[in-house]
């Protein structure tokens, strides 16, 4: 039997993203999941009126609850301060570890500090199984790496993976390509591997909570990372489907 997996994160009151997405996504997957919630936010889908990160102290309490009777894979999202990412770094199991860098929403709103991202590379790459950031996620860890503008992407996932973490899923949706939307999978000492599907022409919130938690529980289910990235993966791109439909009965 599959343990649960344990999902770290914040809680979005519009139900877009954030822990309601995740534990929507790891129930399509067929898992159970146990929840600390990091922060509470006040939010629509166009933008962030409000948040309020929990203590430390409560967020250990939670994560140590959850942790009873084991998990299967844990998925982390934000994280809010350094504070915080303490808490969880010092309470992450031998599992497989996702970490989604969530810098900030959607709409541009600020959910992790700026010098929290120091804390978050020291104390949580070395513990990832998978670090899942998209491009502007990328960036903001190159900044704070301190590496020269001129760095290439994969100038920034070897520095990431010389810190610990195990692979690197830079996600693509922020690419720019027309029909496309392509995920590179890399890792230490091995080929990069590409995920391709078609780039559907509307946006769609909660996208990176979602991958990341299907990955999650694939992973907690023992598949390998490539196969459980093509889970994962499946299951946003049915998600993507069903409002594509939803859209198309609405205009008729």
């Amino acid at each position: 039997m599959t343990r649960p997996v344990l999902l770290i994160g914040g809680m979005d009151s519009s139900g877009g993203a954030g822990l309601g997405r995740d534990l929507l996504a790891v129930h399509d997957a067929g898992l159970t999941a146990r929840i600390a919630v990091t922060a509470v936010t006040a939010q629509t889908d166009r933008e962030v009126l409000a948040v309020e990160p929990v203590s430390p102290e409560m967020l250990a309490a939670q994560i140590d609850a959850a942790l009873e009777g084991g998990i299967g894979a844990v998925k982390i999202g934000v994280l809010c301060n350094a504070a915080l990412i303490r808490s969880v770094a010092g309470r992450l199991p031998d599992v497989p570890i996702v970490l989604d860098p969530v810098v900030c929403s959607s709409s541009g709103h600020a959910l992790l500090e700026p010098e929290a991202i120091i804390t978050l590379i020291d104390l949580l790459l070395p513990r990832a199984t998978v670090l899942t950031p998209n491009l502007p996620e990328l960036a903001a860890l190159k900044s704070a790496l301190q590496m020269n503008s001129a760095s290439e992407h994969i100038d920034i996932v070897k520095a990431i993976l010389e810190r610990g973490c195990q692979s690197v899923l830079v996600k693509g949706g922020h690419d720019g390509h027309p029909e496309l939307s392509t995920d590179i999978l890399y890792q230490e000492a091995l080929p990069s591997l590409s995920f391709c599907s078609p780039r559907y022409q509307f946006d769609l919130r909660g996208t990176g909570c979602h991958l990341a938690s299907g990955l999650a529980a694939a992973l907690a289910e023992g598949k390998t990372l490539p196969e459980a990235i093509k889970v994962a993966r499946h299951g946003l791109a049915e998600r993507f489907r069903i409002e594509f439909e939803r859209k198309a009965e609405l205009v008729r």
